[in-house]
């Protein structure tokens, strides 16, 4: 291990901001401009456009969910001073989900109202959250690679706030089972459960 926050803590760092940086880049890339014939463009491309709407749907919510990820990578490294090999591996298998992400947000894209593609979006969303909480829960194990001064209740908000975001794409996938409409409406209540958590957070002074 070494020591302090030196330039290979900072090397992981940037490495991690520019695969977040080419995930979200590639979501746009499934929105594609529709081919019609040259003297049909006036009469068909309102309606193709709009038949694109799940797509967007796809971007804009795979975006917002990328982001906030990135926040969390971003506030979770704020507090290491150290890192190890086990570190970087587990930030690599977090990484590999975040870049394994436009995949199903493709799939969703193309596929929304199919219950298997609302499964595989929702459960590569939690796995890759679930392993930055894994991060997070390895550096701070024992104070293993953070500062001794940080409060066990701020360990542990984070490790609560880490669990939020993956409760609500594991209770979307049961949902899914009865509604596959409900399910994907049930993700609204992400920038809800994380917005709760963090005003708890703010009201114990954690």
């Amino acid at each position: 291990m070494e020591d302090g926050r030196d330039v290979g803590l900072d090397r992981i760092v940037f490495f991690s901001d520019a695969v977040f940086a080419i995930a979200i880049t590639l979501l746009v890339l499934d929105i594609r401009v529709p081919e019609i014939p040259e003297g049909l463009v006036a009469q068909r491309l309102p309606e193709e456009l709009a038949g694109l709407w799940p797509k967007y749907l796809g971007y804009v919510l795979s975006f917002v969910v990328i982001t906030m990820y990135w926040m969390g990578h971003h506030s979770i490294f704020s507090h290491i001073r150290a890192y190890d090999r086990t570190l970087m591996w587990l930030n690599a298998l977090f990484l590999m989900c975040i870049a394994f992400l436009p995949f199903p947000a493709s799939l969703l894209g193309e596929y929304g109202d199919h219950q298997l593609a609302v499964v595989i979006y929702a459960g590569s969303l939690a796995a890759a959250r679930l392993l930055l909480t894994a991060v997070w829960w390895y550096a701070t194990a024992e104070h293993r690679l953070v500062d001794r001064r940080l409060s066990g209740r701020m360990i542990r908000a984070h490790l609560l706030r880490g669990l939020a975001m993956p409760a609500v794409f594991l209770f979307s996938i049961a949902v899914s089972f009865f509604s596959v409409s409900a399910a994907v409406y049930s993700w609204t209540l992400l920038v809800a459960a994380d917005m709760l958590v963090l005003r708890a957070m703010r009201r114990r002074g954690w």
